[in-house]
This record gives structure tokens, C-alpha cells and sequence, in this order.
């Protein structure tokens, strides 16, 4: 029982950590259509750069292991901003919301087996 729970755990938390990385890589390397995007959900281009940064230091924050309540407040930005994320692009009507639908999945089962291993 417990190896299968560190096993999810760390698939979910892997899965999710590579997913956050490859937004936040395209944050800071696709900058342009980036901008376009966050135009079109209503958001402004400014906010680009600090939330890349936020979910790459999120990331380290949920593999260090004397993270703490640093943990626990990134667990806690991952959910609010996938929830903002997948409600600007539900009322943008873009279709595109599957993305951060499926990470906030991810982020909500590595936070249940986080408590259990």
C-alpha cells in the first residue's frame, strides 16, 4: 500500500511538475504568442515573467524536501491559478481549457498522496 502511494505520488507530482515546466519554458521563450493568449483571456502581458518564475520556483519548492509550508503555499498557487486559468478559458469560449483542467487534476491527486507518504 504505501509503495503504490509513493508511486503515485510520484508520477502525478512528475507529470505535473514537467507540465508546469513546459508552460513556464514557453512563458519565457515564446513570449510572443504567449502575449497574444493572455490578451485574448483578459489578462495583461506584464504578468508574463513573474508567473514564470512563480511556477518554476513552485516546482522546486514541491520536490525539496525540507520545503515545509513552502510546499503547502505552492500546492495552494498551483490550484488557484489553474482554477483562474481554466475559468478564462471557459469564458473565453477558446476550447483550450483541457490543459490547465488536466494539471489542476494533477496537482489535486499529488497533494492527497503528499499527505499520505
Amino acid at each position: 500500500m504505501q509503495k503504490r502511494d509513493l508511486l503515485i505520488y510520484r508520477g502525478t507530482t512528475g507529470l505535473f511538475s514537467a507540465f508546469i515546466l513546459m508552460g513556464a519554458g514557453m512563458y519565457l521563450f515564446n513570449n510572443a504568442m504567449v502575449v497574444e493568449m493572455f490578451a485574448a483571456l483578459g489578462y495583461p502581458a506584464h504578468i508574463i515573467y513573474p508567473l514564470a518564475a512563480a511556477k518554476i520556483l513552485g516546482v522546486v519548492a514541491l520536490w525539496h524536501k525540507q520545503a515545509g509550508i513552502l510546499r503547502e503555499w505552492a500546492y495552494a498557487g498551483f490550484v488557484y491559478v489553474l482554477t483562474l486559468g481554466t475559468m478564462a478559458h471557459l469564458s473565453a469560449g477558446d476550447e483550450q481549457f483541457m490543459g490547465a483542467l488536466v494539471a489542476l487534476v494533477l496537482v489535486l491527486v499529488s497533494y492527497a498522496y503528499s499527505k499520505k507518504v
